[in-house]
């Protein structure tokens, strides 16, 4: 583990992160929001989601989001869709990369999509195959990786199988989500070593949740297998309104953090991203902060010669 070694970080806040919170922000907010966090330098944010603003009301607005978005820049921006129909929608808006929902349970993909796990299979395939003629990028997100709030605890088989089948179709980037925060870093080693092994690492990551308090336990687990690719939100944002249990995902300033000590470079700057986090909390007045925060903000403020980071 070298100085030299990169991690990319996207920080899922502004989609993930906002969907389950009692505060609906503006179209405006959210611009706010992901300007903070790109002026941290984190390269890559996930904005929003194509999703009925009926079943996601924090979600509607997500076009006009995207369409803001599309000025060049060093910043990859993604956004999530439901099936062809958010499809459509995200390409119409302008946007480059598209994540797609798969599913390692079948309570889980009827809870969320009303589909089976083949059916969502097959509408990602449709859309990879329409992504590759559009020149879009496409992240196929593997939920429940870990357990499923319905179904219980995840058979790995199924996990490797949608992971290699989806590789083998040109997927640009596969996540391991723990969608509910239930895996803990023995299993996630074992997962990503054996991912890893039979497909490297160079498209995969992992999303985790800190449910439980294993959220950094489990990036470090993954780091371990070779995992180099991470979501985090913004100040622990996070939930999903479909899954029971599922609460905020790692932050984003933990995860920075604990990388940047243990010598890996992301490229993102900690007292910006900690103005980042202040805000999110500002803004959506529930976003619980990152674990080290407390003692973050302290140590950057000496190390910057006493001036404490604030909102610009």
């Amino acid at each position: 583990m070298g100085a030299s070694e990169h991690i990319v970080i996207t920080d899922v806040g502004p989609r993930d992160g906002l969907q389950n919170q009692p505060r609906i922000l503006t179209v405006d907010e959210r611009l706010r929001l992901i300007g903070a966090i790109a002026d941290a330098g984190v390269a890559s944010i996930e904005v929003g989601s194509f999703v009925s603003p009926r079943a996601v009301p924090a979600m509607a607005g997500t076009d006009a989001v995207v369409a803001a978005l599309q000025t060049p820049g060093p910043v990859h921006y993604t956004a999530l869709i439901p099936n062809m129909k958010g499809y459509e929608l995200a390409r119409a808006a302008g946007a480059r990369c598209v994540t797609m929902v798969l599913y390692a349970s079948e309570g889980m993909a009827q809870k969320n999509v009303g589909m089976s796990m083949a059916q969502a299979e097959a509408a990602t395939a449709d859309i990879l195959v329409a992504a590759r003629a559009d020149g879009l990028e496409v992240v196929a997100a593997i939920s429940v990786a870990f357990a499923c709030p319905f179904d219980g605890a995840t058979d790995p088989g199924v996990v490797r199988a949608v992971a290699e089948k989806f590789l083998a179709l040109g997927t640009d980037q596969i996540v391991i989500a723990d969608t509910i925060g239930a895996g803990n870093p023995q299993q996630v080693r074992s997962l990503t070593s054996d991912l890893v092994r039979d497909h490297g690492a160079d498209r995969l990551g992992c999303h985790f949740h800190d449910t439980r308090a294993l959220g950094l336990a489990n990036v470090f687990a993954a780091v371990e297998s070779g995992i180099r690719r991470f979501d985090a939100s913004i100040a622990g944002l996070g939930g999903c309104p479909f899954a029971p249990g599922a609460s905020g995902n790692v932050a984003t300033e933990d995860v920075v953090m604990m990388l940047e000590q243990m010598g890996f470079d992301t490229g993102i700057d900690l007292g910006a991203l900690l103005r980042a986090s202040d805000l999110a909390q500002e803004l959506t007045g529930t976003a619980p902060g990152g674990r080290a925060k407390a003692w973050l903000k302290p140590w950057l403020a000496k190390q910057s010669g006493g001036v404490e980071p604030t909102i610009a």
